[in-house]
């Protein structure tokens, strides 16, 4: 009796302290929340030998070897780091050299060099079972150069005159298909569709998007929007103005990669001692034009141009620091965060296809670390993802906001400069008789007087949860004492009464 009864005090201490402080019911996921991981197919891991095709690794224009087993196999690698979504380059079979996925030669087929239909099915599967999301290239503007439809003149209306002639190379002189034609519009628009119903994917990166018709946008939209919910749409649109993107949104495509963001990240961060002013005007100006501006995709580098890190090392600078610098910023504003493959070891390269080397698992870690640190601490807190921005201070380099998203608030501090600076924020910036604790490292600094007082260091960061003073506190230590107490009495009512078991 004694037993069952102190079992029953007992267990509700131990069921209350089992849990998490703080925890919460977990809110629906959307594509603010989510973190992108872009990976080059062929360049990322050679998974399945029985499809290198004729691959040359000495060759940087040639298949070298990645493929969708290869993608399955790290798919708890790039989890870890926490991703939550993988943008793959096109998948659809290619004409021959057509590595990069841009040379189409059948929009209903996978490339053999990365695996059969079968085997990008179970890609998606394993993803969904990590609940990671899957979205890949869809291009809808062009076709392999020696394409069937090229020579077939019955198909002769389905190109434009004049030929591609973007960036980088293996765009140049592309077949341009004809938007206004409604054979091509009907075929591009199921042709998505399968790719939706047949492989359950999440979603489409599209590929130059201010290079069709506003109208075709928005039937297709529509059309793909129609076949499974919250399907996402991230267009390319390669204008530096954001009033560029405004038809295309309105028409239903529901992200952007923030091109007008861009360059000015990358001349920001790619050394120290540079203003971060503009790149918080630039942040102001989309909040007030965007209709989503927390859709929108922020980004270094990707597949079509050279690598950040080129950049620092032109500057003469070490890439890891660089680089934490510049994912701090990018996992904290309220857009997006895509980061391209080997970002996490700092991979160097110049213009295509020097940007494009193969993935190297076997490097230093400190990178992947603090990008793992990173994910968790933005997946943790929503103000991260759905908060609004208050800029605090920003001078030479230096810059601290906030995020804030109901009761939450978080700080951020940006040291891109070569001196280590003090920040001092009063309580009209926050609110007073609170502690600023750190979710990086081990920082805390109290509200004194009014201000808070702390010291970035140099070429660093830190982001800081704004909690209520911590203490003493008394009601924990007495429940844990009663819980140490309980189980006590428990004991030894147990030995007493094995004790009297041996003796009877």
């Amino acid at each position: 009796m004694l037993r069952r009864m102190l079992l029953s005090m007992l267990l509700p201490f131990l069921l209350f302290y089992a849990l998490p402080v703080g925890a919460v019911e977990k809110e629906e996921r959307t594509w603010q929340d989510e973190i992108i991981y872009l990976l080059m197919v062929d360049r990322f891991q050679n998974g399945d030998s029985t499809n290198d095709l004729e691959i040359n690794t000495q060759d940087p224009l040639a298949y070298q070897g990645g493929d969708f087993q290869g993608i399955i196999d790290q798919l708890d690698y790039i989890q870890d780091m926490g991703f939550t979504t993988i943008w793959l380059t096109p998948v659809f079979s290619n004409e021959a050299g057509g590595y990069h996925g841009y040379w189409i030669e059948n929009f209903y087929e996978t490339e053999a060099h990365f695996g059969t239909i079968d085997k990008f099915k179970e890609l998606v599967k394993e993803a969904h079972k990590r609940e990671m999301k899957v979205m890949i290239d869809f291009v809808a503007n062009y076709v392999g150069p020696n394409h069937p439809w090229v020579a077939d003149e019955a198909k002769k209306d389905w190109f434009l005159e004049e030929k591609a002639e973007v960036e980088p190379m293996w765009f140049q002189g592309l077949p341009k298909l004809n938007h206004a034609n409604p054979e091509v519009k009907q075929y591009l628009m199921d042709a998505a569709v399968w790719w939706i119903t047949e492989t359950d994917i999440d979603g489409y990166r599209l590929h130059a998007v201010n290079e069709a018709p506003v109208d075709f946008w928005k039937d297709f939209s529509k059309e793909v929007k129609a076949v499974k919910d919250n399907f996402f749409l991230l267009g390319q649109v390669r204008s530096d103005n954001p009033q560029d993107y405004l038809q295309y949104e309105k028409a239903g495509i529901d992200g952007f990669l923030d091109y007008p963001l861009h360059q000015p990240i990358r001349k920001a961060f790619a050394k120290p001692d540079a203003s971060l002013d503009e790149l918080f005007a630039i942040l102001d100006k989309g909040q007030e034009i965007y209709q989503q501006p927390s859709f929108m995709g922020a980004f270094f580098d990707d597949h079509e141009m050279k690598r950040f890190t080129r950049d620092m090392v032109e500057n003469n600078e070490f890439p890891g620091g660089r680089w934490k610098l510049a994912l701090s910023f990018l996992y904290t504003i309220p857009e997006i965060p895509v980061v391209y493959y080997g970002t996490e070891i700092a991979i160097d390269g110049g213009e295509a296809p020097d940007n494009q080397k193969m993935m190297n698992f076997r490097s230093e870690k400190e990178l992947v670390d603090y990008i793992t640190r990173l994910g968790e601490v933005r997946s943790q807190y929503p103000a991260l993802t759905k908060g609004n921005l208050t800029l605090l201070e920003s001078k030479n380099g230096l810059a601290v906001y906030k995020r804030q998203f109901e009761d939450e608030t978080i700080v951020i501090a940006i040291n891109n400069t070569t001196e280590d600076q003090k920040v001092s924020l009063t309580a009209d910036q926050l609110e007073n008789d609170k502690e600023l604790r750190s979710l990086i490292g081990t920082d805390m600094s109290r509200s004194e007087n009014g201000t808070y007082q702390f010291v970035i260091k140099r070429e660093s960061s830190d982001i800081y949860k704004l909690e209520n003073r911590s203490g003493i506190n008394y009601f924990f230590v007495f429940s844990i004492f009663a819980v140490f107490l309980l189980f006590s009495l428990f004991m030894y009512a147990a030995w007493k009464r094995g004790k009297r078991r041996t003796t009877s």
